[in-house]
């Protein structure tokens, strides 16, 4: 049912959402966020004060009746969905507040309760004025957004501004979360690191990042201490490969090649503890052989054999062999339902980068 009233909102959705919003559309995505970030802020004349705002249980809080009173679609439906309350350990518990728990539809609900707010903010500073250009802008995806400002009193009146939309549709900060930083002491956004090196800004994956993704490794590789080499392949190159693609627009090289050491580290204990009696180099053949012109891949027979009649190899992937790429941004203004964009997105579509990902 939530499939079928989404087929109509989506396009309601899509036509009235904010230029900058990147987080649960289509043909939208975080790498979208990140150019336009790095846009905003990487000329010398742009603003150097952010504030980082995330909002409190955005899903869990938003206000029953704001949702009733504003969104397009059946309110007997939607007060249906919004009241059901949900099912935990066989428990009954009551939804107050918030849009349906793991609802396919409420990804789009939650993005037309926050769509409003750019246009706001930019009615109450507007791009020009006589004593200067304010430099208020807001990027969002979802419920994260930053808004950049030329001064922290600025930022403290958008702060402002910002809790009294809220506050119309039952949310808040989160104190935590919230605070005003400068670009040149950075700040973390999707995954990534945002912040001026000698007045050039660099966006790299933050340390939060890579630690996660570390830890991810490690633990399935001393999780799978008695695996099959293939076995353990196939478990990591996902990982691996899906946190590379998603950090390869940025600059990621040098944490790239961090966490393929750190791998191949944790690989050869994990085979040395297998073989305690064998010597270093019969562990090295066994595991770790040459293809090519690399030497030391973490490698063994797939079975198969390539079109030369040689015997294959499944290999782990190196997130180093994942190149940087500069990803051009989506127009703000697209409209995927709109038909007069329908050329626009097919040319994004066809764009050839090597990954589905970035489809």
């Amino acid at each position: 049912m939530q499939a079928l009233h989404l087929l109509a909102l989506d396009p309601v959705s899509e036509t009235t959402a904010d230029g900058d919003s990147y987080g649960f559309r289509k043909g939208r995505a975080a790498r979208d966020a990140l150019q336009q970030r790095f846009l905003a802020l990487s000329r010398r004349t742009m603003p150097k004060w952010i504030l980082e705002a995330d909002i409190k249980g955005c899903f869990d809080n938003i206000s029953h009746d704001w949702l009733l009173q504003h969104i397009p679609m059946d309110r007997q439906v939607l007060r249906k969905w919004l009241k059901a309350g949900f099912v935990y350990k066989a428990q009954w518990f009551p939804t107050k507040a918030g849009t349906p728990q793991g609802g396919i539809a409420s990804p789009t609900l939650a993005n037309m309760v926050l769509d409003g707010l750019e246009e706001r903010l930019l009615r109450r500073f507007p791009y020009r004025r006589p004593e200067g250009r304010l430099k208020v802008h807001i990027i969002r995806y979802a419920d994260d957004f930053i808004i950049t400002g030329r001064s922290t009193e600025l930022l403290e009146q958008a702060k402002a501004e910002v809790e009294a939309f809220l506050a119309e549709r039952g949310l808040v900060f989160s104190p935590e979360k919230t605070k005003i930083t400068h670009i040149s002491e950075g700040f973390d956004f999707l995954g990534f690191n945002v912040r001026t090196y000698k007045s050039k800004l660099l966006i790299k994956p933050s340390k939060d990042a890579q630690d996660r993704v570390w830890r991810k490794v490690r633990d399935i590789i001393r999780s799978n201490k008695t695996a099959r080499q293939d076995e353990l392949i196939g478990l990591l190159n996902p990982v691996i490969r899906g946190w590379a693609y998603y950090h390869r627009h940025a600059v990621s090289a040098r944490a790239f090649g961090k966490l393929d050491s750190l791998i191949w580290k944790a690989l050869w204990r994990w085979a040395k503890r297998r073989h305690p009696c064998k010597r270093k180099q019969w562990i090295k053949d066994r595991y770790f052989p040459a293809l090519g012109s690399r030497a030391w891949v973490f490698a063994c027979r797939d079975g198969l054999r390539d079109r030369h009649g040689q015997p294959g190899f499944l290999s782990l992937a190196k997130a180093a062999d994942i190149k940087i790429r500069r990803h051009v941004k989506i127009r703000a203004d697209a409209n995927p339902y709109d038909r007069h964009w329908k050329s626009y997105f097919a040319g994004r579509r066809s764009v050839v980068t090597g990954s589905p990902t970035d489809l």
